[in-house]
């Protein structure tokens, strides 16, 4: 690493998150970056394109509630040892609820937090939003109805 460059954690959910997540690609080059996103089978393909930049949590789905509070516990504890054995200075998220536990971990450490709201949420705030909208350094929403009813947010129009 060269230095004075900044470490990102780049996180999200797979699906919708993690495209929005990849929209900033340009970016993740300016930065000694880790790419964190859920395990499955469309998006197994990124441990080859990132190689070892890519970490994998477990996929889960809150439809099946007892197999997801383990995962989300498993999910929780290779996000604080992802952290802590990575030590970023800054975490950038589109949600969702796989980011949550690595975001609040991060603030305990010191670590900044730059949340994206997904353009999906253009009346209300998601749950990942709600959650994250006090704790952020940077609480970004893509609607200008979202930055008129939120005062910490800010507007970036893609």
């Amino acid at each position: 690493m060269t230095k004075g460059i900044k470490k990102v954690i780049f996180i999200s959910s797979t699906g919708g998150h993690l495209s929005e997540l990849l929209a900033l690609f340009p970016l993740f080059s300016k930065y000694d970056y880790r790419l964190v996103t859920e395990k499955t089978p469309s998006n197994a393909d990124l441990s080859k394109k990132y190689l070892n930049r890519c970490h994998y949590l477990i996929y889960g789905t809150k439809k099946n509630m007892i197999p997801y509070v383990f995962i989300f516990a498993f999910n929780t504890l290779k996000s604080l040892f992802l952290l802590v054995c990575f030590r970023p200075h800054a975490i950038v998220t589109t949600g969702t609820h796989t980011a949550v536990p690595m975001c609040l971990f991060g603030k305990l450490f010191g670590v900044r937090v730059i949340y994206i709201e997904t353009k999906a949420s253009f009346v209300e705030l998601s749950v990942t939003g709600k959650i994250l909208l006090k704790s952020a350094d940077y609480f970004i929403v893509q609607h200008p109805l979202l930055s008129r009813k939120y005062a910490r947010s800010i507007l970036c129009e893609a």
